[in-house]
């Protein structure tokens, strides 16, 4: 007769909880791969324990990827209550996992304090996650909120935030369009508008192009006749 090794949910949960007191990345990265692999509602309450606290990168990913194999009706409550954490890092990483698995119903739950969150990576995801789950008529409003962040940061948060902004679509062109004079953001907002434009363009190369627009007195923008640095 054939002996039955699968183990309880009690069993499953111990397992993931020890190997996630180890300080080897390699170790919590296997035992993640194994819960996405073979899924258990046990499994829950430990791997989003482990997105709380957990350092490597590639195990914070292997996370995400475990508890999308799970049903969304068990997985979606618990990462939204996880927007209420006074944990950055489990904010941020409930927010990447709620936009792999792309539920609408997240939406609502995604607020300006994640929009305008002190903590960089909260912002930076939350950006994403709502630009991709926002409907339609609701991403002009979006694109208002999110243009509030317009040149915060450096370059790389910069660029995640033209990235949500583009996902939004001509959306966004009149929040863009109504900063582009703006002392402090108004660059960020041209750099945006030429991307909106000519999304083959790099970012590096929008914040040039946005460098060399003038604006005029009556809040367009003028183009000087040189396409290019002095020689």
């Amino acid at each position: 007769m054939t002996r039955d090794t699968t183990l309880p949910t009690s069993s499953a949960s111990n397992r993931l909880t020890g190997a996630y007191t180890s300080s080897d990345a390699d170790t919590r990265l296997r035992a993640t791969l194994a819960a996405g692999t073979d899924p258990r509602p046990g499994d829950l309450p430990a791997l989003i324990a482990q997105c709380r606290v957990e350092p490597d990168f590639f195990v914070r990913d292997m996370l995400t990827w475990a508890l999308t194999r799970h049903p969304v009706e068990d997985t979606l409550p618990r990462l939204l209550d996880e927007l209420h954490s006074p944990v950055p890092q489990a904010v941020a990483q409930a927010l990447h996992t709620v936009s792999k698995i792309g539920d609408a119903r997240a939406w609502p739950h995604i607020t300006d304090a994640h929009l305008t969150s002190d903590d960089e990576e909260t912002a930076r995801t939350a950006w994403r996650t709502a630009a991709g789950l926002a409907p339609p008529g609701d991403r002009a409003a979006l694109a208002d909120r999110l243009t509030t962040q317009l040149g915060r940061g450096d370059r790389d948060l910069r660029r995640s935030l033209s990235r949500a902004l583009l996902l939004l679509g001509d959306a966004a062109r009149p929040a863009l369009e109504a900063h582009t004079a703006d002392t402090h953001r108004g660059h960020h907002a041209r750099a945006t508008l030429v991307l909106l434009d000519d999304a083959d363009l790099s970012f590096d190369a929008a914040e040039y192009q946005a460098a060399a627009v003038r604006p005029t007195t009556e809040g367009h923008t003028a183009v000087p006749e040189s396409d290019g640095p002095a020689q």
